[in-house]
């Protein structure tokens, strides 16, 4: 009698009775696509007590990046005796700083005040923030070397200054800058979204490239090697170009006796070398650290301040030091008040 019993259960029955065991099925399934699309960024390592002070540091430090670099592309927009050549070039600059702290700042301030376990990033996010970190580090050293090529022409061949820096020939450099910065991280990002991942925790305060594919198990020896030929090509191009212009600008310099020129060579060349020893040490040292994880602590602190110090420099360093900017900034103080 209960086997009859038993037979005789419906269809409808048994899908109620099985329902429970086909979720506990699913449920592993739901994980695992949660784990390979949802990363989890380790961002800065503060104390609770410290986290208010940092978080208010960084902010008033990205407000005035922000503003000053704004204030300065806005200066030489609006104002007519500013717009040549050299000012043109000099555009590129605080464009690519607010690139670089943008896709920085606002996510790194908000992991700051979120707990280390709910510091949640998607994939696509996470490699859309690597692109534009790694286009604003080449675009770095591109930039400030087109703007030593053009210190060069205005101090050792002054008199076809006006003839080779044309507009076209700013808008052909800076494309250049630009394009390649562009070309060669598009390279080395599609490299690393070619590997599948086994793993989800991004071990920086932000996406990059060597982030991206430590995610993976499998073989990354063509992305390290891509990795630190890229980096060693890019650090070498521009302190190579740097070094033979400013040879020949010093060269220049000792062989003539206009004390008009060497003055205003000291002053153009001194804050651009500035600047580039800034970034170049610090882009350098968060760079190679990424091959030694014994160091990862003084790596996170080179990375971030990276994306900090010379864009909030740049502008002073820049800005204040150029003449015609100076006065212009002078006149408006001057106006308000």
């Amino acid at each position: 009698m209960e086997s009859r019993s038993i037979g005789t259960v419906s269809e409808s029955q048994l899908d109620h009775l099985f329902r429970p065991l086909q979720i506990c099925v699913q449920q592993p399934m739901d994980n695992l696509t949660f784990t390979n699309s949802i990363l989890l960024m380790e961002g800065l390592k503060v104390t609770p007590q410290s986290s208010q002070p940092v978080f208010i540091l960084l902010l008033l430090t990205y407000v005035f990046t922000m503003v000053s670099n704004i204030g300065l592309i806005f200066l030489i927009s609006t104002e007519k005796n500013l717009h040549d050549p050299m000012h043109f070039l000099f555009c590129n600059l605080p464009l690519n700083d607010i690139l670089g702290t943008t896709v920085i700042m606002p996510r790194l301030l908000q992991d700051i005040l979120k707990d280390t376990s709910e510091r949640y990033i998607s994939y696509a996010e996470c490699v859309i923030q690597a692109y534009f970190v790694h286009v604003f580090t080449a675009a770095c050293h591109y930039v400030l070397m087109i703007m030593a090529f053009d210190r060069y022409v205005a101090i050792c061949n002054p008199l076809r200054y006006t003839s080779i820096m044309t507009n076209k020939m700013v808008i052909k450099l800076s494309a250049f800058a630009w394009g390649l910065a562009i070309l060669l991280v598009t390279i080395m990002i599609g490299l690393t979204l070619r590997l599948s991942r086994c793993r989800y925790k991004i071990e920086n305060p932000f996406c990059d490239n060597a982030s991206l594919f430590k995610l993976s198990c499998e073989n990354v020896v063509i992305n390290n090697v891509f990795g630190l030929v890229y980096t060693i090509v890019v650090l070498s191009l521009s302190a190579m170009c740097i070094f033979i212009t400013y040879v020949k600008i010093a060269t220049v310099c000792i062989t003539s006796k206009n004390k008009a020129l060497n003055s205003k060579a000291i002053k153009t060349c001194s804050t651009h070398l500035a600047v580039y020893l800034i970034m170049y040490v610090s882009g350098a040292t968060f760079i190679l650290l990424h091959r030694f994880p014994e160091y990862s602590d003084s790596r996170k602190l080179a990375s971030i301040m990276f994306h900090i110090v010379p864009p909030g420099l740049n502008p002073l360093v820049y800005g204040l030091q150029t003449k015609e900017i100076r006065q212009k900034i002078v006149k408006h103080w001057c106006r308000k008040k």
